[in-house]
C-alpha cells in the first residue's frame, strides 16, 4: 500500500514538473489542476473505486439507503447554519425541522420521515454562503483527494469540515470518528458509479465545466439573473468568463438537475457532497 501511493507521489511531482497545458481565463492553474486531476484519479482507481464497488456488492439496498439517509441527516447541521448565515429564514426552518423529526421519528436519521411530511431539503454550505456574501470564487482549483473546487469554495471547505461536520457532534472516540468518516466517502463514492457513463470527451474538462455551473446554480438557487450582453465578461458570483462565452455558468446553460434538486446521482448527493466532499470518476 504505501509503495503504491510513493509512486502516485512520485508521478505526481513528475506531473507538476512537466505540465505544458495552456492556463485560460477561466483555470489559470490548469497545468496544476490537471496534475492533481490525474493524482486524484489514480488514488481512486487503487483505493475508493474498488471499496465502492465492493461495498455496493455486499450492501442491500435499504441498508445503502439508510446510510445515505444517516449521513444526510448529519448535513442538516450545516445547512442550517448556512442558511442562517444567509438570511433564509423559511429554508433555516425546514432545515431544522427536517433534523428535528428525522433525528427522532427517523431513528436518527435513517429513515427519511421528513420529506414524506413534505419538507423539502436546503443544501447550503459556506462557499455558497461566502458568495452571498458577496466573495469572488477566484480560479477553479482541484484539491488533493477533495477533487474540484475554487478558491472560495475551498475556503468553505475548511469552514465546513472544522465547524459544520456533523460527525464532531456525536458522542464518539476518534476511531469510531474515523470509521464513520471512512463511511461517507466509501457510501459517496458508491452513489457516483452510477454516473460514470454521462463523463465523455476531455473528462478533465467536463467535470470542470459541470463542477463549475452546477455551483452558479447552486448559489442562487436555480434563479441565476440575466446579465447584459455589455457585462458578461464577470459572472455575479465573481466567476470569469472567456469573450467566447465559454463561461463558468452561463445563464442559459448552468442548471444540471431541476429546481428542487440540483444533484447528480442520488437525490441526496451533489456533485460534490458537502460533507465528504469528494467527487470522482472514471
Amino acid at each position: 500500500m504505501f509503495n503504491r501511493i510513493n509512486v502516485l507521489l512520485f508521478g505526481l511531482a513528475m506531473m507538476l514538473a512537466q505540465s505544458v497545458w495552456a492556463a485560460t481565463e477561466e483555470d489559470p492553474w490548469e497545468g496544476f489542476n490537471r496534475a492533481m486531476f490525474s493524482f486524484n484519479d489514480a488514488v481512486d482507481g487503487a483505493v475508493l473505486k474498488p471499496l465502492a464497488k465492493g461495498y455496493k456488492a455486499v450492501t442491500p439496498s435499504p441498508v445503502q439507503k439508510g446510510v445515505s439517509n444517516f449521513f444526510s441527516n448529519l448535513g442538516e447541521i450545516g445547512n442550517i447554519s448556512n442558511n442562517l448565515l444567509q438570511g433564509k429564514w423559511d429554508q433555516t426552518a425546514s432545515s431544522t425541522w427536517r433534523f428535528i423529526i428525522n433525528s427522532t421519528a427517523g431513528w436518527f436519521g435513517i429513515f427519511d420521515v421528513a420529506s414524506e411530511m413534505g419538507l423539502k431539503k436546503y443544501d447550503e454550505d459556506f462557499g455558497q454562503t461566502l458568495a452571498y456574501w458577496g466573495v469572488s470564487s477566484g480560479p477553479y482549483l482541484v484539491l488533493p483527494f477533495f477533487g474540484p473546487s475554487t478558491v472560495r469554495d475551498g475556503t468553505g471547505r475548511v469552514f465546513d469540515m472544522t465547524y459544520d461536520d456533523g460527525i464532531s457532534y456525536l458522542s464518539v472516540n476518534s476511531d469510531e470518528r474515523l470509521g464513520l468518516l471512512a463511511l461517507d466517502v466509501v457510501e459517496t463514492r458508491a452513489r457516483l458509479l452510477n454516473v460514470e457513463s454521462m463523463v465523455f470527451g476531455d473528462r478533465y474538462s467536463f467535470i470542470r465545466d459541470v463542477y463549475l455551473q452546477n455551483r452558479t446554480y447552486e448559489i442562487y438557487d436555480g434563479n441565476i439573473p440575466q446579465k447584459p450582453q455589455s457585462d458578461r465578461s464577470t459572472q455575479a458570483d465573481g466567476s470569469w468568463e472567456n469573450e467566447d462565452d465559454s463561461s463558468w455558468g452561463d445563464e442559459d446553460d448552468s442548471s444540471w438537475g431541476d429546481e428542487d434538486d440540483s444533484n447528480w446521482g442520488d437525490e441526496d448527493s451533489s456533485w460534490q457532497e458537502d460533507n465528504a466532499g469528494s467527487s470522482w470518476s472514471e
